[in-house]
């Protein structure tokens, strides 16, 4: 099932390559360089204010057997206002930073198609975007490139990839772009807050790339694979092919009502060694906003004010608000 799945996804999104706008030869990242281009770009941004981290208080909140990380923004408004005055636009309208982007955000080229860029505001330290070349909506399916410019990023970095399927998703961008934030996410070492949740699985198939099933303790409709073949040359494909399994398993991809959009918003998460999807019914849950960090343990809000709020809801309970019932 998979495999058929995998090439219509690759075969309808793979296009012929984009060459750069500005039709100039590309230095591709040589392999072993990005951590060191990432620390040292971001060392530069900083010193010539391009870079805007956002600071945070944070404190832990316990729920379901999970502990959670709750980041309080200091200064949110700052990049609220600063969105207001960017003037650039995409194709459709919209507002949109990457298309030009900032030069002195700019990391690497990891392809033709994709290049990496420094998060500009920044909640998490050397927090890189994935972003495509030329504007691709951010609601459209990922394809065998945009795993290939993930994957030479998780090949450098151990980190946590992820992707915010358009507005419901929690994407703030509509220009295609994935995300990498460096492991651990705790300040106290722990990598991901969801792994210890993640060794309790109901399996339910297995395939090449690895077994399918769902966290027992995850109390919302999800999928997860865990990856097996990701030391291959063929990595990207066998994450195509991972992602594309669980679309179809969670009703969110069917080639004969669309093979370029899915069939609803979703949160992806991807790391060297698994990959989940969690299907979403709505961005927010009392004015508390989640995107794919929050399913791996680790929220955001606005002020004292949410977080108490987020105490009354409870963590996992936000986020079986936003998800879909089991």
């Amino acid at each position: 099932m998979g495999e058929p799945v995998a090439q219509s996804l690759n075969q309808s999104l793979n296009s012929p390559l984009n060459p750069p706008s500005d039709q100039q030869t590309l230095q591709l990242l040589q392999p072993g360089t990005l951590w060191e281009k990432t620390v040292a770009r971001s060392q530069q941004a900083l010193a010539c204010g391009a870079l805007h981290p956002i600071p945070t208080d944070f404190a832990y909140l316990e729920q379901g057997g999970m502990q959670f990380l709750v980041r309080i923004l200091a200064n949110l408004a700052r990049k609220e206002a600063a969105k207001q005055q960017v003037q650039q636009t995409s194709p459709t309208g919209t507002v949109n930073p990457f298309l030009p982007y900032e030069t002195d955000l700019f990391v690497a080229d990891l392809s033709e198609t994709h290049l990496c860029l420094l998060n500009k505001y920044n909640v998490v330290d050397h927090h890189l975007l994935i972003i495509t070349r030329d504007f691709e909506e951010q609601e459209t399916l990922l394809n065998q490139r945009d795993f290939a410019a993930l994957w030479t990023c998780l090949c450098e970095i151990d980190g946590l990839g992820f992707y915010n399927s358009g507005k419901t998703a929690g994407a703030s961008q509509r220009h295609k772009h994935l995300q990498l934030v460096p492991l651990p996410l705790l300040p106290n070492g722990e990598k991901i807050p969801v792994e210890p949740l993640l060794n309790e699985i109901a399996w339910q198939t297995d395939t090449e790339i690895g077994p399918i099933g769902q966290a027992t303790a995850l109390p919302f409709r999800h999928g997860l694979i865990r990856l097996s073949e990701t030391d291959s040359p063929a990595a990207a494909d066998h994450l195509l092919q991972a992602y594309s399994l669980l679309l179809r398993q969670l009703d969110l991809y069917d080639p004969a009502v669309s093979t370029h959009s899915p069939l609803g918003a979703y949160n992806l998460l991807v790391t060297r060694q698994w990959m989940l999807v969690v299907p979403r019914s709505q961005e927010q849950y009392q004015s508390i906003s989640i995107n794919s960090l929050g399913f791996a343990g680790t929220l955001f809000v606005r002020d004292p004010e949410q977080f108490q709020r987020l105490q009354s809801i409870g963590p996992m309970t936000l986020l079986q608000q936003v998800a879909m019932p089991r």
